[in-house]
């Protein structure tokens, strides 16, 4: 790696650290799950600290720490899995709308974004490009948008959505829609691991030129869509590193035949890939991030996919080899592990399948896209 978390990002780390393990205990956990799946106390204390602007632009009034200082934060909320839309909001909200929106879009919802008052998320099915399930009919000098996205982070708490729709000649358009707008319905769902998700309708919702991301929209999508993987497969780092240590330390303890768990060799092997299946996120998500930051995107496309790929693989593999060497405490709900498997199945669940992610960067490498060290 030709990059290294400098005394910033390892400040920021540190910060990020105390708060989400001051503030998300067990039974904070519990009552926020039971209550909507957002902690909203604990997100304006992310906002106070200046950790939801940590990667936007200063320019933008953010902290300028990039995707880096990004994936710090996101592995140490990952560590507590802690119930707030990090990664939806700043990957998918504030970052698109600072790169890419007009100066009108920028000061109406980055101030709010970066302050904690306003939420901002997208509607990426499932994190795959290839479906876009929102239309966009002309209108007048406007657009109706139509269609359902079945699951949107965060979308019940947002204030507005950044949604890419298909106009009838295949090209895309990236909007801003605020979520009182006439047509758009949320209806709230139980996902695996309890976070606030909603389905979203829009039934001739109508949006003007002023609400549409300027640029090309299948461009904009791209870039949204690389920092969202990024995000999650930082995300999924911290799930799998804390549900390891825990494993490490339950094996540890736990005595059977006379011996602590862990002297068994077979308990020791399951760890050790584990560890190593940690670490490929952990490397390929920062990797991915530094290439984004230092300017790379042609290569950051296909570190992109290697990070969700094995967040993906390696993130289900860690999982459930944690949750499977906490023996029957593995099954049972009021004990801790088992919210680091639902959490680290509803990562790979929106990030989509290893053999479809492997497919697209298939795809990638046959345009000639480089996964190798930048020049």
């Amino acid at each position: 790696m030709e990059f290294e978390f400098n005394e910033d990002l390892s400040a920021v780390r540190g910060l990020a650290e105390q708060i989400f393990a001051a503030r998300s205990d067990v039974e904070q956990l519990r009552k926020i799950e039971q209550s909507g799946g957002f902690d909203a106390d604990l997100w304006k204390t992310l906002a106070d600290a200046d950790l939801i602007g940590i990667a936007v632009p200063e320019s933008a009034g953010g902290a300028g720490l990039g995707m880096l200082g990004l994936v710090a934060v996101l592995e140490q909320q990952g560590r507590r899995v802690a119930q707030v839309p990090l990664w939806s909001v700043v990957a998918t909200g504030a970052l698109p709308i600072a790169e890419f929106g007009s100066t009108q879009q920028a000061q109406a919802w980055l101030p709010g974004l970066l302050d904690g008052s306003r939420i901002v998320t997208a509607t990426l099915e499932n994190g795959n490009g290839r479906r876009l399930p929102v239309r966009a009919e002309t209108d007048g000098d406007g657009w109706r948008l139509h269609g359902e996205v079945s699951s949107v982070p965060a979308a019940e708490v947002a204030d507005a959505l950044l949604v890419p729709a298909r106009l009838p000649d295949d090209s895309v358009i990236v909007v801003l829609v605020r979520t009182d707008a006439d047509g758009l319905t949320r209806t709230a769902l139980s996902v695996t691991n309890y976070e606030c998700t909603s389905a979203v309708r829009f039934d001739g919702v109508s949006v003007t030129a002023a609400d549409v991301l300027p640029g090309d929209g299948a461009q904009i999508l791209a870039w949204t869509l690389r920092r969202a993987r990024v995000a999650l497969a930082a995300l999924a780092t911290g799930v799998c590193s804390e549900a390891l240590a825990m494993t490490a330390a339950y094996t540890s303890e736990r005595v059977q035949f006379g011996r602590p768990l862990s002297t068994n060799q077979a308990v020791a092997v399951r760890a050790a890939d584990t560890h190593l299946d940690t670490e490929s996120i952990r490397l390929t998500s920062q990797r991915a991030a530094w290439l984004m930051d230092i300017g790379k995107e042609d290569q950051a496309e296909a570190a992109a996919l290697v990070a969700k790929f094995w967040a993906s693989r390696g993130g289900l593999r860690a999982v459930h080899a944690t949750q499977h060497l906490h023996g029957g405490m593995g099954a049972d709900v009021d004990y801790p592990i088992h919210r680091y498997f639902l959490w680290g199945r509803q990562i790979a669940f929106t990030l989509g399948s290893a053999g479809s992610i492997g497919a697209e960067l298939g795809d990638v490498l046959e345009r000639g896209a480089s996964i190798g060290s930048p020049e």
